[in-house]
């Protein structure tokens, strides 16, 4: 199947098993450990990471926002190279939209002592049309 996206080459400066990862996973719809909701208008998914897990390498096409359930630390590494270090207090929220054939790939890992759990909720709707959940 042809996609509309051009996937960019994984970060130079990372891992070997990283870029590899990344360029296996790149296109990869699921966003969340589990999707526990889905209509024609929405998907909703949980992710939940105890301390040093990690969600691999994922791509958001779809209007979305995030939730954390939780308190807690985690870092991203991003399609860009960016690699990011953040805290999470329980109720943070983040909006996300995304123009048509535009996205977002990164992957999730916790670095806390606390389980980190997140609710995301997709919108279909959206500029582009869903990814194959992988």
């Amino acid at each position: 199947m042809n996609s509309p996206y051009v996937w960019p080459a994984a970060p130079a400066q990372w891992p070997q098993p990283l870029r590899e990862e990344f360029v296996a996973k790149r296109g990869n719809g699921r966003v969340g450990s589990t999707l526990v909701s889905q209509t024609d208008k929405v998907r909703v998914w949980h992710l939940t990471l105890l301390p040093g897990e990690r969600i691999g390498f994922h791509t958001h096409v779809l209007d979305y926002f995030w939730t954390a359930m939780t308190p807690g630390r985690a870092r991203s590494h991003y399609g860009d190279g960016d690699i990011r270090e953040v805290s999470y207090a329980a109720g943070d929220t983040k909006h996300h939209e995304y123009g048509q054939g535009e996205f977002m790939i990164h992957d999730l890992e916790n670095i806390g002592d606390t389980p980190l759990v997140f609710a995301t909720v997709e919108f279909l709707e959206s500029a582009n049309k869903p990814l194959l959940l992988d």
